[in-house]
């Protein structure tokens, strides 16, 4: 009548007389409501639930109950064991009064709803009998929601036990040790960090774990690089727009910020971010409000941030390109992530777990490393990091070699000659004997500038003015390098 699906009772009661009255109660709905077992105590009610708590969609007990368990310590050992099973009391205790303090109590514990057992013009059924048959069936349509809000909970967390599990810090050096202990201790607050470190070190992943281990973690975590952001378009695409604020803008737009609400965003390249955007930032920060091209009221949003940087922000401070309060609302806590050369037990480590993982997406054979190519990977002083480490494996495998020996070390890091006479001025090395397709030398030679102008600027967007490049082609053509 009410509900599909059949109604599964657990009675906690131990009077006989009141028993009959619940039965008779529902007797009119027998064929959704079905009292599949009936216990007389707390203790044997909940031993039955630890067993088979399953089998039943709804409790029906007496507050008060022989066998010393009762009440509200029932009603919590109960919800420990089936937080989705809903319980309706019934009782004598609220006869004749409305106890509105007793009735609070009963709904902080867990309870549905509760009800009078009887007064004392009725013997036959429960007081309120058709409120009691809605409860019935308000709870079980509650229950089902509860399981489904709980199989989403489980599944949210099963992916971000996932993305987690992927982006893992990897390492047992004592520098990756301390960076982990740092991410635990920042995954406990809501506070906002700075993570500081030179290009390919790992800031992201940093980011990463500091919301998949946070009571965020099942938010949403809102990447933004805003170097790659055009400066005419950071407003809008922070803050969002509304329909008709200006020529164009024919709907709607939700700002990240908005999109990130209740979650984490994570601010890559900060200190490319212009002035006009800063202050605005500063103002998200300082009042946890936006505001949105062409709408006068404030928004309100609860965004923790994140932000990471590879350059001298304090240089950036003192030559005003930065605005210092937005610097020491964002450097609460700072964390510095260290470059591979200063972690080198760590190679052998992140070597192997990035053959093990791109030989599976690749599908080749998983190689060995001769010892004389380890050392040099070791010794190598990686100035693009663990990302120069993670591009070295991608060609070692695409070369696919069953054995890395020293010559295909130095082949996969660009030392492409045997000997340092080979090496022409500009480092790159020729052999004849590893003649090398075009486009393989171009992806090098490419990747080499690239990384050598990075170097040689200030930031990434003075560098894709040097090399000509609008910032979004830049990021482009660095993301296809694996440079990011």
């Amino acid at each position: 009548m009410f509900s599909d699906g059949i109604i599964n009772v657990l009675l906690i009661e131990d009077e006989e007389f009141d028993v009959r009255r619940v039965q008779n109660t529902i007797k009119p709905f027998s064929d959704q409501i079905k009292i599949g077992k009936i216990v007389s105590d707390g203790k044997g009610a909940i031993e039955l639930l630890k067993e088979k708590s399953e089998r039943f969609d709804l409790v029906i007990m007496d507050f008060q109950i022989a066998g010393g368990l009762m009440g509200e310590e029932l009603i919590h050992k109960i919800k420990e064991i089936d937080a989705a099973l809903q319980i309706i009391v019934v009782t004598k205790m609220t006869i004749n009064i409305s106890d509105y303090a007793f009735a609070n109590k009963l709904m902080k514990a867990g309870a549905f709803w509760y009800c009078t057992k009887y007064p004392g013009d009725i013997e036959e059924f429960i007081y309120q009998p058709t409120d009691f048959i809605i409860s019935i069936f308000n709870a079980f349509e509650k229950r089902k929601l509860e399981l489904e809000r709980l199989r989403v909970n489980q599944k949210l967390v099963r992916n971000a036990e996932e993305t987690l599990e992927q982006k893992r810090m990897v390492g047992e050096s004592p520098e990756i040790l301390k960076l982990k202990e740092q991410i635990a201790k920042c995954s406990q607050s809501t506070i906002n960090v700075l993570i500081r470190g030179a290009s390919g070190t790992g800031k992201e992943l940093v980011a990463y774990n500091i919301h998949y281990t946070s009571a965020r973690k099942l938010e949403n975590f809102v990447i933004i690089n805003c170097g790659s952001l055009p400066h005419d378009l950071v407003e809008s695409e922070l803050f969002g727009y509304e329909k008709g604020a200006f020529t164009g803008a024919d709907k709607k737009k939700l700002g990240l910020f908005e999109v990130a609400h209740n979650g984490t965003i994570f601010l890559d390249e900060v200190t490319e971010l212009p002035l006009a955007a800063q202050v605005k930032l500063l103002r998200v920060i300082q009042d946890g409000e936006i505001e949105k091209i062409g709408r006068t009221e404030k928004i309100k949003v609860d965004v923790r941030i994140l932000a990471a940087t590879n350059r001298n922000i304090e240089e950036e401070v003192k030559a005003r390109r930065f605005r210092e309060d937005l610097y020491y609302r964002l450097n609460v806590l700072p964390i510095h992530v260290p470059d591979l050369k200063y972690r080198k037990t760590d190679i052998p480590i992140l070597l192997d777990h990035f053959m093990m993982i791109m030989s599976i997406d690749m599908i080749r054979e998983k190689p060995k490393f001769e010892e004389d190519a380890m050392k040099l990977f070791i010794d190598y002083d990686w100035p693009g990091n663990v990302r120069e480490l993670k591009n070295v494996v991608q060609r070692l495998l695409f070369n696919d070699e069953k054995i890395i020996n020293l010559k295909e070390a130095k082949l996969a890091i660009g030392k492409y000659g045997l000997n340092e006479e080979s090496s022409d001025r500009n480092g790159i090395n020729f052999d004849k004997e590893n003649i090398l397709p075009l486009r393989d030398l171009e992806v090098m030679v490419r990747e080499k500038y690239f990384s050598f102008v990075r170097e040689n600027s200030s930031s990434d967007t003075d560098a894709a003015k040097k090399l000509g490049l609008a910032p979004p082609n830049y990021f482009r053509m660095a993301k296809e390098l694996g440079m990011k």
